[in-house]
């Protein structure tokens, strides 16, 4: 039993059958999917397809801030269904040129905000940026938690985010023959009661579907996540399984969303 707490189903290179790569997850044992926007449309894609094993988080991805404005009164009306679990993702991106920092930080504080009046956790982006979300957050932590996704950092920074109290999420990025050794080393470290996993569909193929000229990423594939932590924390993919599982419907409170 697994949770995919990451994925965009809500994205256009799933248009055509979302459904029937939410069934393939289900039927492979992954029991919800949290569909993730990065924008006023995919937010409002990913409340659309909620269901029964379908949740949304609702935002403005910060490469985005320099084409869009944040509508805190949509978003905010968006966030009162039901399946929204989460506010973001939001963050900090200093690896692309988009936008300015200044304006980033604009919107990654309205979106704490937001997240603080409808009692919802964040979910965090940080790219090229560890310094800067990490002083945010330590000076406007969100009231009901965060979680940084898609770790490709070191032991140092993680540690700063555990302080803080921020989860940590994980994708297949860690199965790849280019992570970094610092990456595994905070894997290795991280309390697993702190982990959550995540494919970030349609991205980050894992290795053994690399090698299977698979195109795209989807929500089934979460399991070789699980399968690496295991690994590297040298524990069974069952404990890995539970923990992770227990994890994120504790963070999301995905028990009073069904």
């Amino acid at each position: 039993m697994l949770i995919d707490t990451h994925a965009h189903l809500n994205f256009e290179a799933f248009q055509e059958d979302w459904q029937e790569v939410a069934q393939r997850a289900l039927d492979g044992g992954v029991v919800s999917i949290i569909n993730v926007g990065s924008n006023l449309e995919t937010s409002k894609k990913a409340v659309a397809i909620a269901g029964k094993n379908m949740f949304a988080a609702v935002g403005l991805h910060p490469i985005h801030v320099g084409e869009e404005r944040f509508p805190k009164v949509v978003f905010n009306e968006l966030a009162k269904n039901k399946k929204v679990v989460a506010i973001g993702e939001t963050g900090i991106d200093l690896f692309r040129n988009v936008g300015t920092l200044a304006k980033q930080k604009e919107v990654f504080l309205k979106s704490i905000a937001l997240a603080n009046d409808r009692k919802l956790p964040v979910i965090v982006h940080c790219r090229n940026a560890k310094e800067e979300v990490r002083a945010l957050l330590q000076n406007n932590m969100p009231s009901y938690g965060a979680v940084l996704h898609c770790f490709s950092e070191d032991w140092s920074f993680a540690q700063q985010l555990l302080k803080l109290g921020l989860y940590i999420s994980f994708t297949a990025h860690i199965t790849l023959n280019n992570i970094s050794p610092a990456t595994l080393e905070a894997l290795k470290n991280i309390p697993l009661n702190r982990i959550m996993i995540e494919t970030d569909s349609p991205y980050i193929l894992p290795r053994k579907q690399k090698n299977k000229k698979i195109k795209r990423n989807e929500p089934l594939f979460v399991s070789e996540v699980a399968h690496k932590i295991a690994q590297v924390k040298n524990i069974s993919f069952e404990q890995v399984a539970q923990q992770t599982t227990k994890n994120a419907i504790g963070f999301f409170g995905l028990r009073n969303r069904s």
